[in-house]
């Protein structure tokens, strides 16, 4: 496995290996690798010839500059895991290599409106920015091939699918599923932040999903009312602050004014668990593990029907 830290020496690797007509799978990541990372590393593996991650905790997406200071930083550990999982190429650039004026502001960025608008977009002015300007830099250097993200962070693979298609980048954008943990949390590199009471509560972001999906296995199909399913679930725990609950049009990330299209739909949840702002998602149609039951009730029939009534 090589270890690079400039744009240069990741560019030459990469040229060097299409040139012998191998396909490039590239993995950006901020580092504080779980299983849920080394699940695209695998998928990666099993489909291109050299996979390529890098590891860069970009200071663009990061509004509070004390959130940017507590994200975990495990670097000799995240190696140990790339090389164990068969990574090729790590890039391991400092700030100064990405941005060379930093701290000054960087004078070009990459904007995507529309799916970069609402949701997180709303609840953290500029993070979207700052994620399309890293990943468009990301795939300049990394060049032509495919790119493996998390379908945990649903409205980012939505933008960088977006700038890729406006940009008319070189490169095969490849969602892959959430890993969560067996009571139903997904995998964040936050998680690690949490106390034990706030890990056993933040749970209730995917029981929340799960009583969406309920709701619409049920017959619900009103936007409004599959958002209150969801709310009353959370707000059942004490330790948990919703910021969003909500079920959208998963193109276009769209809350729908009426009837929701079941197939084309996704719901997203978005909470402040004691430090940390959690989000999760899921399509309409997937499964997700049981969890512990909240603190109060995931919605019964007779509840949603009384809901969807008053919607």
């Amino acid at each position: 496995m090589e270890l690079v830290e400039t744009a240069a020496g990741c560019r030459a690797l990469v040229d060097a290996a299409r040139a012998t007509g191998r396909v490039v799978g590239l993995v950006p990541t901020m580092g504080a690798l779980h299983p849920g990372h080394l699940s695209l590393m695998r998928r990666a593996r099993s489909e291109c010839e050299v996979v390529a991650v890098s590891i860069f905790v970009n200071p663009l997406q990061f509004g509070d500059p004390g959130d940017m200071a507590a994200y975990p930083r495990t670097l000799e550990r995240d190696l140990a895991l790339c090389a164990e999982a068969g990574v090729d190429i790590v890039f391991a650039p400092p700030v100064t290599e990405m941005y060379p004026d930093w701290p000054a502001l960087v004078a070009t960025s990459v904007s995507v409106s529309g799916v970069s608008e609402a949701w997180e977009g709303a609840s953290r002015p500029g993070h979207f920015d700052g994620v399309a300007t890293v990943v468009a830099k990301l795939f300049s250097i990394a060049g032509p091939g495919r790119a493996y993200f998390g379908e945990k962070d649903f409205q980012q693979l939505a933008v960088v699918r977006r700038m890729v298609a406006d940009l008319s980048l070189p490169v095969e954008v490849i969602g892959c599923p959430t890993v969560r943990e067996e009571d139903g949390l997904a995998l964040s590199s936050r998680n690690v932040r949490l106390s034990a009471e706030e890990r056993r509560a933040a749970v209730v972001l995917s029981g929340a999903l799960a009583a969406g999906r309920t709701a619409l296995a049920e017959g619900v199909r009103s936007p409004s009312t599959l958002t209150e399913v969801m709310r009353r679930v959370v707000a059942g725990q004490p330790l948990v602050t919703l910021d969003y609950a909500v079920a959208v049009d998963a193109g276009t990330l769209v809350e729908p004014a009426d009837a929701v299209d079941v197939p084309a739909l996704r719901l997203l949840v978005a909470a402040q668990v004691g430090p940390v702002r959690l989000i999760d998602n899921c399509a309409a149609g997937a499964a997700l593990p049981e969890a512990p039951a909240p603190a109060a009730p995931v919605a019964s029939r007779r509840v949603v029907r009384q809901l969807e009534r008053i919607g």
